[in-house]
Formats: structure tokens, sequence, C-alpha cells
């Protein structure tokens, strides 16, 4: 077993988007040096923590926070709907690690765990797989053989499994009577295409109706190996005392498969021409839609000085589109902007919504805001009001165990360098006009621009046509468009 220390880092940190994700992966031990003066921003500080390397490959972070006696266990695996090979997989398998483990039922767990106010969660996004166990510190045995069971040992109950699946498939049919619930998975799928990145988490109903247990059995397999995972521990316990727990509780998990990767980097989208993907909602009576394209990767070395730039477009409710669309025009109750950035790409989007009447009015005066970046750009005062809000919302971040412990994963499952935090508030400060220049010319799409529109599909048919060609589908028609 490795052990490294990391020593604690005091950094003046603030983003607005906290989709920032880190990794810790080959970090030295640092200390800063970095003397703040009385005005500074408020700092974040990340408290120190050590890395530890069982020997069958799985890495934990421990994190000590003493001023509550409370502990937070997340467990993270690289495995998300990018690797589904039946859409919604590894969602399912997520949800299904809690319909029993070890022999336990799903009642039994769960009775253990209300009895003693503790909980254990999980669930899947794009590229990892998520298990969080919150719990007093004197429960730590209790939750942690809970913890371990539903992450090694899942039952995949067929019975339960079934139940699942049922409240699944009625849960995506409710969703989509919220077009705001859905319009992201429309908006990745127009984007993305045949991509991984293209996958809904979610699934559909009628790839849902097919999975069965032995496939969630299969994925399980492939993907949930020690070497694959990492556990970050936050909160009040002993380092000693819990490094023991962990050895015990996953000392002896063997890898027993080689985990297949696919590889993101390849057949990105290349956007040649605008599209717009109306979504018919015949009862609708607004419109919601998304504007965008390509965006970025979480370790862009530019996703501070963006962070700063969206801040100004759409990123607060001082933003450029707010005050168009929602308080000069009253064409929406809010609008927004920003990068959602995966591990080898991203995307960009500008959203709102609208009445039905007022569909073409809203795009247009938000294509009209958009086109300020390049048309006037940003001038001073703005820019520095906007470094000041960005550096101000960072701490407030990871004020709790569990936001610490998120922190950790996200580090993880990103691979990014902790070189994000240590030039966080230099990036910002240092961040000038000419800059924002740049950055908007770079990142930002402006030509062949994507559109996604959910609503009343007589009455904007011919609004959608004046932006790209256009695909129409049926809200009720099974997945997120072609």
């Amino acid at each position: 077993m490795k052990t490294s220390t990391h020593s604690t880092m005091t950094l003046s940190l603030s983003a607005i988007a906290l989709a920032c994700s880190l990794s810790l992966a080959g970090c030295a031990t640092t200390q800063s040096t970095t003397t703040e003066p009385v005005t500074a921003a408020p700092s974040f500080v990340m408290p120190s923590y050590q890395k530890i390397t069982l020997d069958n490959g799985l890495t934990v972070n421990l994190m000590v926070q003493k001023e509550v006696p409370l502990v937070t266990l997340d467990a993270v695996i690289k495995a998300g709907a990018v690797n589904d090979t039946t859409s919604g997989l590894a969602y399912l398998t997520s949800q299904s690690l809690m319909l029993g483990a070890a022999g336990q039922s799903k009642a039994d767990i769960e009775q253990q765990l209300d009895f003693i106010g503790a909980s254990v969660n999980t669930n899947a996004d794009a590229e990892g797989t998520y298990v969080r166990a919150n719990m007093m510190t004197k429960d730590i045995d209790t939750v942690l053989a809970i913890f371990s069971n539903v992450i090694r040992q899942p039952d995949f109950d067929s019975t339960e499994f079934d139940k699942l699946k049922q409240r699944e498939i009625v849960g995506l049919s409710q969703q989509k009577e919220s077009p705001r619930a859905v319009i992201s998975r429309y908006f990745s799928k127009l984007v993305f295409g045949q991509h991984p990145y293209a996958n809904p988490a979610s699934g559909n109903s009628e790839s849902i109706a097919t999975i069965n247990a032995n496939e969630l059995r299969a994925f399980h397999k492939g993907y949930y190996q020690p070497n694959n995972m990492t556990i970050n521990v936050v909160g009040d316990f002993d380092v000693t005392e819990m490094t023991a727990k962990l050895n015990k509780a996953f000392g002896d998990w063997q890898v027993t498969e080689t985990v297949m990767q696919p590889d993101l980097s390849q057949d990105l989208p290349m956007l040649t021409k605008p599209r717009v993907l109306l979504v018919d909602k015949p009862d609708a009576i607004e419109t919601t839609f998304l504007i965008g394209g390509v965006g970025i990767r979480y370790d862009n070395p530019d996703f501070v000085g963006l962070t700063v730039v969206n801040t100004i477009l759409g990123g607060r409710f001082t933003s450029w589109l707010n005050d168009e669309l929602r308080v000069n025009a009253g064409l929406t109750y809010g609008a927004r902007s920003g990068f959602s950035p995966y591990s080898q790409s991203g995307l960009f989007q500008i959203s709102t919504f609208t009445k039905s009447s007022t569909t073409k009015e809203a795009i247009d005066l938000a294509l009209l805001t958009y086109s300020r970046l390049w048309e006037k750009g940003i001038d001073q005062t703005t820019l520095d009001s906007a470094k000041a809000y960005v550096k101000g919302q960072f701490p407030p971040k990871y004020e709790t165990s569990g936001q610490l412990a998120g922190l950790l994963s996200d580090m993880y499952l990103y691979g990014m360098s902790d070189d994000f935090i240590n030039q966080f508030q230099a990036k910002v400060d240092g961040l000038t006009l000419a800059e924002t220049q740049r950055l908007v010319k770079q990142y930002f799409p402006q030509q062949n621009l994507q559109f996604v529109l959910i609503g009343n599909a007589t009455e904007i048919t011919d609004i959608a046509a004046q932006y790209g060609e256009v695909t129409q589908v049926n809200i009720t028609d099974t997945g997120f468009g072609q």
C-alpha cells in the first residue's frame, strides 16, 4: 500500500461553474507560499489529505474535517453513458446497486440506514458512476459495510429490478411533460450525433424495457473494478483507523477484468451548417430553446478565463442575456449561457423560454445579445465586475464534507492537474481585455449554430426554418431526436 500526503493549500478560488473537475493523480506534496493581502478576495482553503493506493490498485483520498461528527464516503467509477451498450445501462446499473447486496434485501438495507439516520445514494452521468454514503462518525462501521457490499456484491434482484424499470419508464414519460427537464438531452444528440457523448444517461423507454439483470451483472463485472475507481473519505475520522477499515472492506477485492474504455477523442463532431431540431409538443403554450455548439474539455487551460467571460454573457442574474431578454424586453423569466465540459469535448449553450407568440423575437434578441461579444466586446468596468463576482462565488461551493468529497471525485474522474486550483485567482486577476477578445474568438461558437426548439410545431415551424435545416420530431417519440 502506498501513501502520499498532500499539505494544506491556501487558495483564493471563485468559479460560477463548479463543473470544474480536477485530478489528484501524480500530485506532489505542496505548500502555498503566497501571502494574501488583507484586501484579497475570500480564500478557499483546501484541507490537507492523504492519497493511499491499495495493493489492488484502488486509490483512496482521506481528508479530515473535525468541525462536525459526520463522514462522507464517495466512490466514483469510470463508467457512464459513454460506456453504454444499451442506452441507459450505466444509469440502471447504478440505480440497481441498492436493490439488495451480499444477501441483504433492499428493505433490509433501507431499514438499517434509516435506523441510524444514514444514507447511501447512487447515480450515473455521461462519464461516471457515483456511490455516496453520509453518516455520523459513530456509525462508520455499519455504513462502510453496506457501502462496500453495494459496490462489490450487488445482487441485482430480478423482481426488484423489474419494478425499477417500470418506475424509470414512467419517470421518462413524466419528464417529457417539462421541456426544460429534457431539452439538454435533445441538444446533446443534435450536436454529438453518433458519438458516445450523445448517449443520454437516462436511456429511453424502449431501451430500458429491454435491459435485464444479466446485462447489469456483465456491466458491473466489466467496469466496477478496483483499478477503475477511487474512494474519497471526508469528515471526522482518524486516518489510521480509517485506513485499516478500508483495507478490510476493499483490500481483498481483486481485479478480474481488463477495463475497456472508448476513445472519446475520436469522431468528435464537425458542425458544417446551422441545424434546427424542432421537437413538437402540441399542447405547449411556450417555446423552450437552446442555441450553441461544441464547447471545451475540462482540462482546457482557458477554463477560468471562459468562466469570467461567460459570467458577463449569461452566467449571473445581471448578465447581458438576462438583462436583455428578461429585464428589458420581458420575454422570459430567465436566460443563461454556459459551457458544459467533458473529458474530451463539451458543449456551449444559450438557454431560455418564452411564449409561443414571441418565439422569433426571443431567439433574435438572444442572437443579437450574443453577437455583442464580437461586435462591441467587453469594457473594463464590466470585466472588473465579473472578475470580482467569480472570485466571490467559489468558496461557498466547498463548505461541507459532501462538497469536498464531490470535488475530489471530479478531480479523479476528469484527470485535471491541481494547477487549476493553485492558479485560479492569478488567472482571474490576470485576465485582460485583450485576452477576453482572444477567448471570444477562439471558443464561443459563432458560425453553424445548432438550435433545439421545443414547442407547438404548428405555431413555430416557419420560424424554426429561418435559423437552419430543420428536423422535426414529436416529443412523445422514443429517445431524444436524430
